[in-house]
């Protein structure tokens, strides 16, 4: 376990962070395809998911300037389905390190960059029977820089039916006492700048905390659609970078269970968000990538974390109460998401119509 107490943000503005490797970074959203596995046969699909991935990325460094940083959507090689029973799920799921995630490292060696994208996960000897939803990082060295588990999971947003995959709110506890606090909200010191990632959607208090700890680009990822505002302003109201991938629409070969544009929001437009929310790049429906140039080495000898006014903030934060309690797949994991529908709703201290 880790220092319980770490020194997590500076008071004086600054915040810590490695020497780059040269005054600009060239980073890439990459949107591609979202194909789910098949569950009762996963390794099929599974592999055709990781040489697309792995030739996307050979697309990507080859047409244009070479890119320092490419971000993939949300589930580029286990895909996203709605019909897996959760024993397939959790047998699709990869391992963190593992075969799949170290042959996107090799690509990340071959083009000494930095590649982000997130997966579904497990870890048979800490996490035995826990779906995880992992952001990964892998680097120049061919190794996986990071991996962060997602903070929460949206409730209430599909009828009688919730997320039975644990995120760090889940486990809380026990999170906290195999890594420490500093982990719940992590952001990665590189040479092309501080990086933070997160699946996460509707919860502006998590991004403020990743600025507040010195995040220079905040790396985002959906599948199936997001709410364009929600990624436009985590830039505006933290002055930093934001970079949103999404997958495109699928041509050919339909994803199961889905509509090629469904969701909220649909498919495609990735972005890239500069400081105060300029939009510099934006995607279309149909894979692509979108290219920008970030003057790190400019950006940081100015920038700073945000100006909070805490004190008026802190008493009604100190009363708040969550919808549920932390922690409650610790002693119990729901079966499916029906299971998990009716364990938040008895567990559940607000009242409202379900």
């Amino acid at each position: 376990m880790t220092n319980e107490n770490p020194a997590m943000v500076r008071e004086d503005g600054t915040y810590p962070v490695k020497e780059l490797r040269r005054p600009i970074t060239m980073v890439s959203a990459v949107q591609t395809r979202v194909q789910g596995v098949d569950g009762s046969n996963p390794g099929p699909g599974i592999r055709k998911n990781l040489d697309y991935m792995l030739e996307c990325i050979d697309i990507a460094q080859s047409n244009g300037p070479p890119s320092d940083l490419l971000v993939f959507h949300e589930f580029p090689i286990t895909g996203f389905g709605t019909k897996w029973t959760k024993d397939q799920h959790y047998n699709l799921a990869l391992e963190v390190p593992g075969p799949e995630v170290m042959e996107v490292a090799a690509k990340a060696k071959q083009y000494g960059c930095y590649i982000v994208f997130g997966t579904y996960a497990k870890d048979p000897v800490d996490w035995p029977g826990h779906i995880l939803h992992l952001m990964v990082m892998v680097g120049p060295e061919g190794t996986v820089v990071a991996k962060h588990w997602k903070q929460r999971n949206v409730r209430g947003m599909f009828p009688g039916s919730e997320q039975y995959t644990s995120a760090i709110y889940d486990v809380y506890d026990r999170f906290v006492e195999m890594y420490g606090i500093d982990a719940v909200v992590p952001v990665v010191q590189t040479d092309i700048g501080n990086i933070a990632m997160s699946a996460v959607q509707f919860e502006p208090e998590l991004f403020r905390c990743f600025a507040l700890k010195g995040a220079e680009i905040i790396c985002r990822v959906a599948t199936g659609g997001f709410e364009y505002e929600d990624m436009r302003l985590t830039s505006y109201h933290n002055s930093l970078y934001t970079i949103i991938v999404n997958n495109s629409v699928t041509t050919g070969e339909r994803n199961p269970g889905f509509f090629d544009e469904e969701a909220y929001g649909g498919s495609g437009r990735s972005a890239i968000f500069g400081p105060r929310g300029v939009e510099i790049a934006t995607a279309g429906p149909f894979e692509c990538k979108q290219f920008t140039v970030i003057p790190t080495a400019q950006f940081r000898a100015k920038h700073r974390t945000p100006d909070v006014h805490m004190t008026l903030y802190e008493p009604v934060f100190s009363q708040y109460r969550e919808r549920y309690d932390h922690s409650q797949y610790l002693d119990y994991q729901p079966t499916d998401k029906r299971d998990a529908f009716r364990f938040f709703k008895e567990n559940s201290r607000w009242t409202h119509n379900w």
